[in-house]
């Protein structure tokens, strides 16, 4: 059970990193920087393309913290020995 549950763990945390590595290249893509003091929209930018980057980037939020729906994980990880336990919170957290 431990295992399954430090797979589930991993894959549901992968999920996130993915949806949060796609919004941080498609924010870069569209301003060509990452420095928030510098980021300006470009004009004529399509909301849709900016509603995309905003859901990916909060895909990475939901996935690291286990909210609904990437929260299926983390009962699993709790039902683990305290040793497992304590290596999926330090692998995946990360």
């Amino acid at each position: 059970a431990a295992a399954n549950a430090a797979k589930k763990a991993f894959i549901c945390n992968r999920v996130g990193d993915f949806g949060f590595l796609i919004g941080i290249l498609t924010l870069w893509a569209l301003t060509n920087t990452l420095d928030f003091s510098l980021m300006e929209m470009p004009a004529g930018l399509s909301e849709t393309l900016l509603n995309i980057t905003v859901l990916c980037l909060f895909c990475g939020a939901v996935g690291k913290s286990a909210q609904f729906p990437l929260h299926v994980w983390l009962p699993d990880a709790m039902e683990g020995p305290t040793p497992v336990s304590a290596l999926i919170h330090a692998a995946t957290m990360v």
